[in-house]
């Protein structure tokens, strides 16, 4: 049976603004079905890396939290630290760039959480019984919460080849050891062609996992944990993902991780696909949008949101811009119906990757399903 996935898109007037919009479209997708009534409502979101752009206005997860409130929820913002190096790696750090960024209780009208505590090591084990992952490692606070929104920014992902609903909730709240156990698999390798001996990777690896020899980057991989900091930092492409398939594990643990988040709670999703940027939010820059702003989706089933996502930036024009999707071979960046502009944009960005493995093995596992029918208000 096909999932419901409600649909905006960003068009405005009089009267009629985004956050107006997003307040119809997640009451007309059901969020008052859920019991909030005196609940500790964890609203899972990524606050934006310091020096990245691209994350969701605090703006509209304010509208999510006073609709919260007013149902009886005791709402708090959350995510769990990093595994890289970077302005999010430990509770002081991620809540002073949450502040920073505009998530404050002034402007979203509630405290951030961070959800595995100091040091990222405040977790609750999680088992599910998952093939991947035995026991999956989730931030307290997450774990601990009676309910879950997620407010997701879909883009691009270098090692998931998206960076949707399953992501934020499965990656977003797995604790350090967490993400190394979902990273563990998805070790980076050099292109000893590309490698330029610049550093870049050398000076930005939180486990010193990386070191220049006859100046070309070797990595240690007694220490790579694969976090793909590296990966995601190089202008030049020396610094690959390895295998396709590592990075189809990668998204089968991401999904049992989400598994473990969602089993038992009630739950509820909104994904914007607004400033659909080619790589994660977890660096300090966002590189150029690679279609235009699309709209804003909600649905109780995180795959078939997932899945609507990806269809609608699939069928979006590639902006005829400079951008990493119009640079890439097989796409001109005009803005018309170009074959090759209406692919598969996320494997065009990031070949090694399989988006759609994901999905299907969160669907196996029960997570929701990606046959959906598109409400659009």
């Amino acid at each position: 049976m096909a999932s419901k996935v409600y649909f905006t898109d960003l068009r405005t007037g009089p009267g009629k603004n985004l956050l107006a919009k997003l307040e119809r479209l997640v009451k007309t997708a059901g969020i008052a079905k859920l019991d909030f009534k005196d609940k500790f409502v964890a609203v899972k979101i990524h606050f934006g890396e310091y020096g990245n752009l691209a994350y969701i206005r605090p703006n509209y997860a304010a509208v999510i939290v006073r609709i919260i409130r007013e149902l009886g929820g005791r709402p708090f913002l959350t995510d769990a630290n990093t595994l890289y190096s970077g302005s999010r790696d430990n509770a002081v750090d991620h809540l002073h760039t949450a502040m920073v960024n505009g998530f404050n209780s002034i402007a979203t009208g509630c405290d951030v959480i961070i959800a595995d505590g100091l040091r990222g090591r405040d977790e609750r084990v999680v088992d599910v019984g998952g093939r991947y992952c035995p026991g999956p490692k989730i931030g307290a606070a997450i774990a601990e919460a009676d309910v879950i929104v997620s407010l997701t920014h879909f883009k691009g992902h270098e090692q998931a080849g998206f960076g949707g609903a399953l992501k934020n909730i499965g990656m977003g709240s797995g604790s350090v050891a967490g993400k190394k156990e979902m990273h563990s698999t998805a070790q980076p390798k050099v292109d000893p062609d590309k490698c330029v001996g610049c550093k870049v990777c050398v000076n930005n690896c939180n486990h010193d996992a990386v070191h220049l020899q006859d100046r070309l980057a070797v990595i240690d991989y007694d220490r790579c944990v694969g976090c793909g900091q590296c990966v995601a930092l190089c202008r030049n492409e020396g610094m690959v993902m390895g295998s396709r398939e590592s990075g189809e594990i990668l998204n089968y643990k991401i999904d049992e991780y989400a598994k473990a988040v969602l089993e038992g709670k009630q739950a509820f999703h909104v994904s914007f696909i607004m400033n659909v940027s080619p790589e994660c939010d977890c660096w300090g820059h966002n590189d150029a949008a690679i279609v235009p702003d699309i709209g804003m989706a909600a649905s109780f089933d995180p795959v078939a949101l997932d899945q609507a996502c990806v269809d609608l930036v699939n069928a979006a024009p590639t902006l005829r811009t400079s951008n990493m999707l119009a640079e890439k071979e097989g796409c001109c960046g005009e803005e018309h119906s170009h074959e090759g502009c209406h692919g598969d944009k996320f494997h065009l960005l990031h070949p090694d990757t399989n988006w759609e493995a994901g999905l299907r093995y969160a669907e196996g596992i029960g997570l929701g399903t990606r046959d959906y029918e598109l409400i659009k208000l």
